[in-house]
């Protein structure tokens, strides 16, 4: 055997079976190795920012690394904007990239770069396998980092290392230390602030936000009256019977007004909430100056298990009461009238279905979709985590992928939709099961708000031929089509509801173009 199969056989010993890819002639020893191991399912991605947005949709869902595959420095720089929202997102995942043979480095060929430098600053790992007797060790590496730390590892495959030749070796899957514990000090302080007769919240993020860990913090709320406020993370589990925290406002302002009233704040699972950006004459941090803030936890850290032990420092019990969501779906009016993210979002909320998988981009036009969330059936909730655009699409073959038994839907700006349309090729080529929602308002909405936010309310013709996109205007439909995937287009509220409804109770991939 070579380097190559001793690296699908350790990938496929410690759970990863999946291998996301765009490979290139530096890999080809990788994908013949791929090829005699049918155990691993090999998923195409026409760009690397699907393969590196779907391994994060993947992992997100299925709670385990996905492995890609891309080709030298440049494959792996057109997937970075994907790993930077993964790493963001804090999602486990082994990036395989290959290089040249380490001899062949030496005569600078076109395709010779700095991998590592590219891999860094995206990636809480990078290694480079030094040979082929070298590949098991760093392949184990990879994987313990991108558990462990929760992040994106790196792995650098040389071809010489792939094609050299090794003993076949009985594999066991790599030992996983123990998680940290949380910090002792810091969990007597969070208690005594509960305790105490300042105002209280409880900023929760990342694996906080799966349903265990909210329950807990639901238990904490009711006993100490602490708000809950949520931030950006890589997967929410909402619906009815859970407990639901509060997002913290994209808007400065919002967000400031929102946490006005706190004077101590429990952070768990991430740090304090910042702005998105800074703005003239506005504060960077969203919690008042005085607030103090206790960071208790972080994502290294077991989160749910943090939050039962924060409920056990101050007495209560696992069995005490707490407020679940109540269920509200069925109550929710038809949408009338025009047709808008408001009114969109009333009739995908009132639709969903169990067990749905909301893969959300819809930038500045997600309209009530959050604020009716808690009262719609168990669901789960994977948005764009980093702010770099065109994940939508990728997270939602990710989803599909490690998901196949539930539905996903994702709501999908049309701009941001465009920098990864390959992305539903993928989807009519796996036949996953997703409803993509194409908010279709011709423009960059976010940009012209950004705009606005630094004092710029009038638009000249070089700003609005970079912020708008009506000329020519896209057709999705047409653009769905050409890829696999079925599509019609809605241009009433009627007509939406008729064809979302439609969607959601057949199988298979389909494309809704609602033009706003």
């Amino acid at each position: 055997m070579n380097g190559a199969d001793m690296l699908c056989d350790v990938l496929l010993t410690n759970g990863v079976d999946v291998c996301f890819a765009n490979p290139g002639t530096s890999e080809m020893h990788f994908v013949a190795a791929l090829d005699r191991k049918p155990q691993m399912r090999c998923v195409l991605g026409l760009s690397e920012g699907v393969v590196t947005g779907a391994a994060d949709g993947y992992a997100r869902m299925a709670d385990k690394p996905a492995a890609t595959l891309l080709h030298t420095g440049p494959g792996l720089a057109n997937g970075l904007a994907n790993l930077h929202n993964a790493r963001r997102a804090r999602t486990p995942m082994v990036n395989v990239v290959g290089d040249h043979a380490t001899y062949h480095l030496q005569h600078d060929a076109p395709l010779t770069s700095d991998i590592e430098g590219l891999a860094r600053p995206m990636s809480h790992w990078v290694g480079r396998i030094a040979g082929p007797t070298d590949v098991r060790a760093k392949t184990e590496e990879a994987y313990v980092e991108a558990l462990m730390r929760r992040g994106v590892s790196t792995l650098i495959l040389p071809a010489d290392a792939a094609w050299g030749e090794v003993r076949p070796e009985t594999h066991s899957p790599a030992a996983l230390p123990a998680r940290p514990a949380i910090s002792t000090d810091a969990l007597a302080a969070a208690a005594a602030a509960l305790r105490g007769s300042r105002r209280a919240v409880i900023i929760l993020a990342g694996r906080a936000l799966r349903a265990d860990a909210l329950e807990a913090a639901g238990r904490i709320s009711a006993a100490t009256g602490a708000a809950l406020f949520s931030q950006t993370s890589d997967r929410t589990e909402r619906g009815a019977g859970r407990v639901a925290a509060q997002p913290v406002p994209y808007n400065v302002d919002q967000a400031v007004q929102a946490l006005r009233e706190f004077e101590v704040a429990i952070c768990i699972g991430g740090r304090q909430p910042v702005g998105f950006f800074a703005y003239p004459g506005k504060p960077s941090t969203m919690l008042p100056p005085e607030c103090e803030v206790i960071q208790l936890a972080g994502h290294e850290n077991d989160l749910a298990e943090a939050l039962r032990a924060l409920a056990a420092e101050i007495g209560v019990r696992q069995d005490a009461p707490f407020v679940p969501n109540r269920f509200t779906q069925r109550e929710i009016a038809a949408p009338t009238g025009p047709l808008n993210a408001d009114s969109i979002s009333v009739a995908v909320a009132r639709a969903l279905p169990e067990g749905a998988i909301i893969c959300e981009e819809s930038i500045t036009s997600g309209g009530r979709l959050t604020a009716l969330s808690p009262g719609l059936v168990p669901h789960d909730h994977i948005p764009l985590t980093g702010g770099a655009i065109g994940e939508g699409i990728p997270l939602a073959v990710g989803a599909g992928i490690a998901c196949p038994d539930r539905k996903v839907v994702a709501m999908q700006a049309d701009g941001s939709g465009m920098y990864t349309v390959q992305g539903l090729w993928t989807q009519a080529r796996e036949n996953l099961d997703v409803v993509t929602v194409i908010l279709a308002n011709r423009a960059y909405a976010i940009l012209q708000g950004e705009m606005r936010n630094v004092g710029v309310n009038d638009f000249g013709r070089n700003a609005r031929r970079m912020l708008d996109l009506d000329s020519p205007e896209l057709d999705w439909c047409s653009l769905a089509r050409g890829l696999g995937v079925d599509a019609a287009r809605a241009d009433t509220m009627e007509q939406f509801t008729d064809l979302f409804e439609a969607a959601v109770s057949r199988k298979g991939p389909f494309l809704i173009e609602a033009r706003i």
